[in-house]
């Protein structure tokens, strides 16, 4: 099976990143394979040749496999000579002019997801503040999965099924989902997928919005967790506002819907086809 390109673009960002902090010169990396127990470089930046390019690469064996059976970051300073790996992979780094690497490891709800590298052309050791700023960029690949995969399952938990009149559950797991989704959109870098977790948003509303009624999109998302029982100091720990700036963007909602309770005002949104 292919490897997983979810979060190709990710990968490349990181990498990128990790030149830009560390000053390495060359920067390598990919994702494992969901079938088999090996990683896939796809990813390159800074490298000359393309002798790295798709080199699969197996679970224990050489420096990024290490880092994938170990699901820990390791570095060698000679990689040609040491003993610390085996030697199944000497051939494509030589032909990079590969000396000193570090390789460290993307993990994901417990599984190693995939591995970037950072390389010098010359064998001197890598430092721990080069080590910290590639675990760095690992963490947040892993994170931007994390966020990348909770919106897909919502995606897929969320999308409009047929109902049985009165089925409350539903409709309160509908709402919940609406409010996770809006949430998650602002943290999504790929514009494709926030612009298809709003557009799901918009299938849990029964109509569009009504003619006149105009609110913020923070207000909106406000409002949504209002409706799913959130208080405000809870709707600022989902939405990463402080309970204050939740409070503003209410009272901004309430007045914009002549609402004069929090309930008055979800149930004007939901008559104006802005929450499910």
């Amino acid at each position: 099976m292919a490897a997983d390109v979810t979060g190709a673009a990710e990968i490349r960002g990181a990498l990128v990143r990790l030149r830009r902090s560390t000053g390495l010169p060359v920067a390598f990396g990919g994702l494992t394979e969901s079938a088999r127990p090996r990683m896939l470089i796809t990813e390159l930046d800074g490298t000359a040749t393309h002798a790295l390019s798709r080199l699969a690469v197996t679970s224990g064996s050489g420096l990024g496999g290490r880092a994938l059976a170990l699901a820990r970051a390791c570095a060698v300073t000679d990689y040609s000579s040491s003993r610390q790996i085996s030697h199944e992979y000497d051939t494509a780094v030589a032909a990079e002019g590969l000396r000193s690497v570090l390789a460290v490891p993307v993990v994901v709800r417990r599984r190693v997801r995939g591995v970037l590298y950072g390389a010098l052309r010359a064998p001197q050791p890598l430092g721990d503040r080069t080590l910290a700023a590639a675990v760095a960029a690992a963490r947040d690949v892993e994170q931007a999965l994390v966020v990348r995969e909770s919106a897909q399952e919502l995606l897929a938990a969320a999308r409009p099924r047929p109902e049985r009149d009165g089925d409350g559950a539903v409709r309160e797991q509908v709402r919940e989902a609406h409010a996770a989704l809006r949430a998650l959109a602002p943290r999504i870098a790929d514009p494709g997928l926030r612009a298809e977790l709003l557009e799901v948003c918009g299938l849990l509303t029964p109509e569009g919005p009504a003619a006149g009624v105009r609110l913020a999109p923070r207000e909106v998302d406000v409002l949504a967790w209002v409706a799913a029982g959130a208080t405000n100091a809870a709707a600022g720990e989902r939405l990463g506002l402080r309970a204050e700036t939740v409070k503003g963007y209410l009272r901004s909602a309430m007045r914009k819907l002549g609402a004069h309770t929090r309930g008055e005002a979800v149930a004007a949104a939901r008559r104006a086809g802005l929450l499910p």
